[in-house]
């Protein structure tokens, strides 16, 4: 798998939001809400078009060049643009964006800049991007600050049909070759389950996160066995937090990650579902996102004390999550490095019909 070069320039004019969230912060002029709404409308057209002077050449090559999602990490912004950011999920939402979306928006700048392929990365980024929005965006409207939506709220709308546009972009880019001959990947697929241990510790893996989806799938519904309350009022009682974020993102998993988990299940023992190897890199890039949300906004002091994870339970509740988070992550390892169970091998000529050619 290639792993393309960060972009320089670009790095050095994203670093230029430090100075300019700082002045802007000064600024009481901006503490009304439409001041703020008009601002980041202005910083976004400035900005793609210092972008657009600066490299007119990578945007007419790839327009993803040009794309990014920009998230306050400023005082006037987050009490004024959107205040739900100041919640503890949306500032693990901050944190995962100044981080690992921000390598990943200077890898795939630096990959179109040297016309590279950089198919993996963009995947993982559209799982990634994706879940952040499936999440937080109802979650604002249905959670306890939905009476806070401000005219900033509409603008994040519009950034749902980025991953539209950029996973149909990505996904029809050609994937990288292969090394693996019609003999090697016949023989590979001729092994039954059984006679591939580290496939079989992966369903079984499967297995179990598929019951643990179900499982909190069913505590934020409701369900009224013992097991659900015990489990969150003693291991989980940020699902019960007003805020709808918890509760919505274990939604999610009940609808999305429930069937991806049995299909991938199901893919790892019958041969050729070339659909896997992209489709882990989505689901590890969501669950990968999803999960350090979720788990910091769990134990976060902006999280109310009676919703945090109790410290006799801190350890089960870290070690069961971050092996959820973990596992897909594995998954998608396995699929990009060894990938010669999930192609496609052209079908085998019949002798009879070689037979009357000759």
């Amino acid at each position: 798998m290639d792993i393309p070069p960060l972009a320089g320039k670009t790095a050095a004019l994203s670093l230029g939001a430090l100075p300019l969230s700082y002045v802007l912060n000064q600024v009481s002029a901006f503490s009304q809400p439409l001041c703020a709404v008009l601002m980041s409308a202005l910083i976004l057209g400035l900005l793609f078009m210092a972008v657009y002077s600066l490299s007119h050449g990578e945007i007419t090559y790839d327009p993803l060049y040009a794309d990014g999602y920009m998230v306050g990490f400023m005082d006037f912004y987050t009490k004024e643009g959107e205040p739900y950011l100041r919640t503890a999920h949306g500032i693990f939402i901050c944190y995962w964006d100044g981080t690992v979306h921000y390598l990943l928006y200077l890898a795939m700048a630096g990959a179109i800049r040297k016309r590279k392929r950089y198919r993996n990365l963009g995947l993982y980024w559209l799982g990634s991007f994706a879940m952040s929005l499936l999440v937080f965006l109802p979650g604002n409207i249905l959670g306890k600050y939905s009476s806070e939506i401000r005219p900033a709220f509409f603008l994040a709308i519009l950034y749902m049909l980025v991953p539209c546009w950029a996973g149909v972009k990505i996904f029809s880019q050609s994937r990288a070759p292969t090394s693996y001959t019609l003999n090697m990947v016949q023989e590979e697929q001729k092994k039954g389950l059984l006679q591939r241990p580290a496939d079989l510790v992966m369903v079984t893996y499967l297995v179990l996160a598929a019951f643990f989806t179900l499982f909190r799938g069913l505590v934020v519904l409701d369900c009224p066995t013992d097991a659900c309350f015990i489990y969150i009022y003693q291991y989980e009682p940020y699902l019960r937090d007003p805020v709808a974020y918890p509760k919505l993102q274990m939604l999610v998993y009940l609808f999305y990650a429930l069937p991806f988990y049995c299909l991938a299940a199901y893919a790892l023992i019958f041969p050729g579902c070339s659909w896997l190897p992209d489709w882990a890199l989505v689901f590890a890039g969501a669950i990968g996102q999803a999960q350090f949300s979720h788990m910091g906004a769990s134990m976060h002091l902006r999280t109310p004390f009676t919703y945090r994870v109790p410290e006799d339970t801190w350890t089960t509740f870290f070690l069961s999550n971050m092996l959820f988070a973990l596992g897909p992550h594995l998954l998608a390892f396995r699929c990009l490095w060894w990938p010669d169970f999930f192609l496609q091998s052209p079908p085998s000529e019949p002798q009879g019909q070689g037979k009357k050619q000759q």
